[in-house]
Formats: structure tokens, C-alpha cells, sequence
């Protein structure tokens, strides 16, 4: 991975906040530039699952950000649901990669259709047509035909889907240590080194 990488990161208003936020967190304290876009009903999950109130401008969303989890100087921008002009709108300025999450199945359903309505839905268009990585993490049970259609076109389209389904063979023993599974997960699809957890044979070998 190099200091360039710049991922656009998007919370949409399925329930799984606390998989945004932890996952803003690594991103931040790895060499990488992060986009960030939420939408209204992101805002209302936040609150309801983390008690956390993100701005609804994105200055202040900054600043709330920045005091929050001290990035470097000019890492993290945040953008607003209609900031047409935002990089991520156009396919002459991509992010690197993209990644969605959590995802509610509206979001997914408009993506996986070509919609354009808001700035999340267009950056994700901005990706599939560039052949960018957009990893989306659903975070719905049980999925109905529509949504595993929906899923299947994306897949072919070029998209990554990563459920936000945690594994348990590394024996957790916290809600943070399910989390950190799934973001761990998302940072191995973009490249980006962590130390979240154990990888699979690991701890059979005695080496952590």
C-alpha cells in the first residue's frame, strides 16, 4: 500500500454503525485519504446503536471527526449528500476504491440499477464504470430474492460484496472483537495492513 490511496467511505442507515465507525478509525490510522459521505437515516442509526450525534453539515462533520479520532492534516474530507462538485462525483477524479458501510438494501437496490440521486449512489456509479474496487457490506436478515438479485448484478458488475457476517473461529470475547473481524475483513479486500486480529492458522502455529 502506498500513501496515496484515497478510499471514499459511505454510511448509509442499515443497523451496523458501529462497523463504519470502527472501520473510519483504521482507515485513519493507516497512509490513507478517506472520503466521507452519510447519509440522513446514517445519522439516525448513529445515534440510536452508538449514542453519536454526526453533524449534519460537513464542515462541522469534520471538525467533530478530526477532534474525534485526530487524523493527519488534509487525510479526511467530508462531503455532503448533494456536493455535486465533490471528487467522487466524477469518473476524472476517482478514489482509489470505495466501500459502503453498512449498506442498507435501498442503497444497494439504486447502485445495482445506475441511479445517480445522491452523492453516495453516484460515487458508487463513479467506481463501476471507472473498474475501481466498490465494497459494499450489507447488513440485512433474512435476504429476499430481490436483494440476492440485486447483489448478484453488482457482483457481476465488478462490485465486492462483504456481508457484515463475523466469524467466531477466533474465539471472540467481545462485541468489539466481532466488529474488528468484519472490518478486517474490508481493509484485507483494499490492501491496507492491520493487526485486528489473528489470521486463520495463526494461533495454531503460536504465532500472533
Amino acid at each position: 500500500m502506498t500513501s496515496t490511496l484515497t478510499v471514499t467511505l459511505a454510511f448509509t442507515g442499515a443497523s451496523g454503525m458501529p462497523y463504519g465507525m470502527r472501520l473510519l478509525e483504521c482507515l485513519l490510522r493507516s497512509p490513507t485519504h478517506v472520503y466521507l459521505i452519510y447519509s440522513q437515516a446514517a445519522q439516525i442509526v448513529a445515534r440510536q446503536e452508538m449514542s453519536l450525534s454526526l453533524p449534519a453539515r460537513a464542515k462541522e462533520a469534520a471538525a467533530f471527526l478530526t477532534q474525534r479520532y485526530s487524523p493527519d492534516e488534509g487525510q479526511l474530507r467530508v462531503f455532503g449528500r448533494e456536493e455535486w462538485f465533490a471528487p467522487v462525483a466524477s469518473g476524472s477524479n476517482p478514489a482509489d476504491a470505495m466501500v459502503i458501510c453498512p449498506c442498507t438494501m435501498g442503497t444497494l437496490a439504486s447502485v445495482a440499477a445506475g441511479l445517480s440521486d445522491n452523492l453516495i449512489e453516484r460515487a458508487a456509479d463513479v467506481m463501476l464504470k471507472e473498474k475501481r474496487p466498490l465494497i459494499l457490506v450489507p447488513r440485512e436478515t433474512p435476504l429476499s430474492t430481490i436483494h440476492l438479485e440485486n447483489m448478484l448484478r453488482l457482483s457481476r458488475a465488478g462490485a465486492t460484496i462483504l456481508p457484515a457476517n463475523p466469524g467466531f473461529y477466533h474465539h471472540p470475547d467481545s462485541v468489539d472483537a466481532l466488529i474488528d473481524f468484519v472490518v478486517a475483513r474490508v481493509l484485507d479486500q483494499l490492501g491496507i495492513e492491520h493487526a485486528l486480529m489473528s489470521r486463520w492458522g495463526e494461533q495454531r502455529h503460536g504465532n500472533h
